[in-house]
């Protein structure tokens, strides 16, 4: 919101010395954040001078400048004419232009502009003549100020235009306006009058609100006024869509009447461009009392306005000259309560506009449903000046001496003349009243404020407060719909007291469970793998069939596995993946292209695991408590979506160097990393060989399991046609687990042990059995039948040839034993180590190699 310091000034006694850094420095105790300062930009000799001669220079460009002199007075030290290059042409002899002499300067985007007299087209151009833009005062560029023009029908400024008098002060730009952002919980302060409440709270200079007197001017409601009825037949969330409509009608008006140039110079300081004067009439009363206006042609329309929502499939044109589909939500203004001739609160329509034509208008000024204004708003990507104030809240109290005001303003400056008959329709909605302890500020905030305090802040807001007791009847004033509860009125106390007041004490935090298991295991996990040299990272979790044929999946099976995307990013990836490695592969796909030939990734992140028909979760209105039973539909409509860890090697694994040539990535590696992580959240698990699962190569993976069989993920080198079709490196290795498994897994804690000083005894294994048996189960068969006292168990040499015969192998363990109280026997060992062989004889036929 940009508040004109001279504007403020109307409204509450801004010290005539207070600049625009002080006032937004008042503001900001008050909450209000400075957004930025405006004016004074312009210094040094800017006059007014009056076209002596304008003579018209073709160039050779094509363009056509005017060599013009100019009556500039005594301003530049001779009293000769001026003479100065301009290439606009619409002003003529004796018009009263804007002149920047040399010296002057002209703020520009890229800084202070310093003019100086320059030689251009074949003339020495001492200055130039200003047009909107130049000078800051709008973004018209199209032509230069025409002073004569700009104050028409302003007869104090006009006197001051002398050829030589200072510029600076009559378009004032010697003004300053201040800019500040209005949080959306304050509406009341997207107006002069709001913001000059503030600033009477802030630093105790006295406020004068222009409501008061208009309000005791305006008539009431006679029952002559224009014919308005309200017909909300479909409110949103119980809450009608207009609870109150003002309307005001002015004939005999000159809409070719110039705005008058006083109030050109704040709307433009205001941030608003002039039009003409009906529109300029709305827009200065909505920037000063905060109140939304709109004028319909009177002669456009028919007998009465309706207030209506929107009927299935009914359009309209706004005023934008959009042809827009309407929603049942809409709430519209009627003509008759048939044609649509404005989307309530956000934007009127073309039908009804005020035109070159027009002598009638109806003015109106209406308090319409934040909630409504919002979503219709929102729904057409309309944002208006006008729905940014509903939507937050508009005082419905104003309207009568809003209408009242822009109504004096069309006699005025218009000529028109102001119907007798008052249209005043609705009851604008009563404040609730807020019970407070007096004490709770004190209690809540924690500086001591004493009743007086209390008492006199909440009065000075504009409540009116009613005292029993230690108990206050609080009834908020009717612009600050945003005051609801005792908190709302605690944090006003705080805030008009003086944030500084408030000590800044750190609280002491109570106790906390710290992170769950589940996140300590992603945080172990990732911690593992970085330190084994692999780079986490974060790839979007969104696929399309394509990817799933490409991994080698069938296409109707994986979406029977996943869920489609209503609204998604890229009509390619539609889905949610239901894998990790199916969205991280591209990742690789992107570090190798750049030239990263060793690459080593990992990623924990949900997939989508629906195992089931898609269905639509039910909706309900934002702030609206779901029922059991809907919040019961909404988790039966979401998948299941498990957290998994994906791991991807492709190049060198051991990097080459003076030491040596490198050593490719392989399954060995990769089935390595995934022992890493399950030791450190102490899960066994068992790995099982030639796993015929895609992506994967059906020769090189494995199926990692828990100790009872349960599922982890699988780990191998990726399928070739897999490589082929994703443009990977050959005999890129991968793993996928299920991270949630090993999370449930490790949530028994593991006991220490205590440290064994007795030495440990090995001896050696070899065990021959049938090649279909892997060396993951032998070995789980070793350790069951080995007994307490194994240690450890490792595989040194596998054997495949004729002294163990055709279809066998021969698989070579060395095995550990420690006793925890003394050294072990030989006989003691020996007897372990044929238990260990019986158990594998029983579970998988192996026999011990001679």
């Amino acid at each position: 919101m940009r508040v004109p310091v001279d504007w403020l000034r109307e409204y509450v006694a801004v010290p005539a010395d207070a600049t625009g850094v002080q006032i937004a420095a008042d503001l900001v105790r008050v909450g209000l954040e400075e957004e930025g300062l405006h004016g004074g930009g312009v210094t040094g000799p800017l006059v007014v001078g009056r076209v002596l001669s304008k003579e018209p220079e073709p160039q050779k460009n094509g363009k056509t400048i005017n060599w013009c002199s100019l009556d500039v007075g005594e301003a530049n030290g001779t009293g000769e004419p001026q003479w100065v290059v301009c290439g606009a042409h619409n002003f003529e002899v004796g018009d009263l232009v804007a002149v920047i002499l040399p010296g002057g300067v002209l703020p520009t985007s890229q800084g202070p502009l310093t003019v100086s007299a320059r030689k251009t087209y074949g003339h020495v151009s001492a200055g130039m003549i200003c047009s909107e833009r130049e000078l800051g005062l709008g973004d018209d560029h199209d032509g230069i100020i025409v002073l004569t023009r700009r104050f028409a029908g302003d007869e104090e400024q006009l006197a001051r235009l002398v050829p030589g008098a200072d510029a600076i002060p009559i378009l004032g730009l010697d003004r300053q306006t201040v800019e500040v952002n209005v949080t959306p919980d304050r509406g009341y302060c997207f107006s002069i009058r709001g913001i000059a409440r503030e600033y009477s709270h802030a630093t105790g200079a006295a406020y004068t609100d222009p409501v008061v007197a208009l309000a005791a001017a305006a008539p009431a409601a006679n029952g002559g006024g224009y014919a308005v009825e309200l017909a909300d037949e479909a409110p949103i969330r119980g809450r009608v869509g207009c609870s109150r409509y003002v309307a005001r009608i002015v004939r005999g008006l000159d809409v070719s009447a110039p705005t008058p140039g006083w109030m050109k110079t704040r709307l433009t300081e205001a941030g608003m461009r002039p039009i003409s004067l009906a529109v300029d009439v709305t827009n200065y009363v909505m920037l000063g009392l905060g109140q939304p206006l709109h004028a319909f042609d009177l002669a456009r329309l028919g007998e009465s306005i309706v207030v209506r929502r929107a009927r299935t499939g009914e359009r309209m044109t706004t005023l934008d000259d959009v042809d827009r589909a309407l929603s049942p939500e809409d709430l519209l203004i009627t003509d008759s309560g048939e044609t649509p001739i404005a989307i309530a609160g956000v934007m009127g329509g073309e039908s009804t506009e005020v035109s070159s034509t027009t002598t009638d208008v109806l003015i109106e000024a209406a308090h319409f449903d934040a909630v409504s204004i919002a979503r219709s708003a929102r729904r057409h990507k309309l944002p208006s000046e006008a729905s940014r104030r509903f939507e937050r809240g508009v005082d419905p109290e104003l309207g009568p001496a809003a209408a009242q005001l822009a109504v004096d303003l069309l006699v005025r400056y218009g000529g028109g003349t102001a119907d007798a008959g008052v249209t005043d329709v609705g009851e604008a909605p009563e404040s609730s009243i807020i019970l407070m302890d007096v004490g709770y500020p004190t209690q809540l905030v924690g500086v001591d404020y004493d009743r007086t305090t209390v008492c006199r802040i909440l009065t000075e807001i504009g409540c009116q407060v009613i005292e029993d007791g230690p108990t206050l009847a609080v009834t908020p004033p009717s612009w600050r719909p945003d005051l609801r509860t005792a908190p709302d009125l605690v944090e006003e106390v705080a805030r008009i007291d003086g944030y500084d007041r408030i000590p800044s004490v750190v609280p002491t935090p109570p106790g906390g469970r710290g992170l769950t298991h589940g996140q300590q295991v992603r945080r172990l996990v990732a911690d593992v793998l970085a330190g084994a040299g692999l780079t986490e990272i974060w790839s979007a979790p969104f696929v399309g069939d394509a990817r799933h044929t490409a991994l080698g999946w069938a296409a109707d099976e994986a979406r029977a596995r996943t869920v489609a995307l209503a609204n998604p990013l890229s009509d390619e990836a539609p889905l949610m993946r239901i894998s990790v490695l199916s969205t991280m592969i591209d990742a690789l796909v992107r570090n190798v292209a750049r030239g990263a030939k060793d690459v080593g990734l990992f990623e924990i992140g949900l997939v989508v695991a629906r195992d089931g028909e898609q269905t639509s979760a039910p909706t309900e209105d934002v702030g609206v408590q779901p029922s059991p039973e809907v919040l019961a539909a909404i988790h039966r409509a979401v998948p299941r979506q498990p957290r998994h860890l994906a791991i991807l090697l492709a190049g060198d694994r051991d990097r080459a160097g003076w030491w040596g040539e490198g050593r490719p990535a392989d399954v060995s590696d990769v089935l390595g990393l995934v022992r890493s992580v399950a030791d450190a959240l102490a899960v066994p698990v068992v790995l099982s060989g030639s796993a015929d699962v895609m992506p994967f190569h059906p020769g090189r993976c494995a199926a990692i399991s828990l100790a009872d069989g349960t599922l982890v993920g699988h780990a191998g080198e990726l399928h070739p046609k897999v490589v082929a079709a994703l443009g990977l490196p050959s005999r890129t290795v991968a793993a996928e687990l299920d991270l949630d498994v090993l999370i449930a897994a490790s949530e028994d804690p593991v006991a220490a042990r205590t440290l064994v000083t007795s030495p440990a005894a090995y001896t050696d294994l070899a065990v021959v059995v049938d090649e279909a048996v892997t060396a993951g189960s032998l070995e789980a068969s070793l350790g069951t039948g080995a007994g307490e006292m194994l240690e450890s168990i490792t595989l040194f040499d596998v054997y495949r040839g004729d002294q163990v015969g055709p279809g066998r192998k021969s698989l070579a363990y060395r095995l550990a034993f420690r006793a925890p109280d003394r050294t072990l026997r030989t006989e003691e060992v020996s007897a372990l180590r044929d238990a260990a062989l019986a158990r594998a004889a029983v579970d998988l036929g192996a026999t011990q190699r001679t």
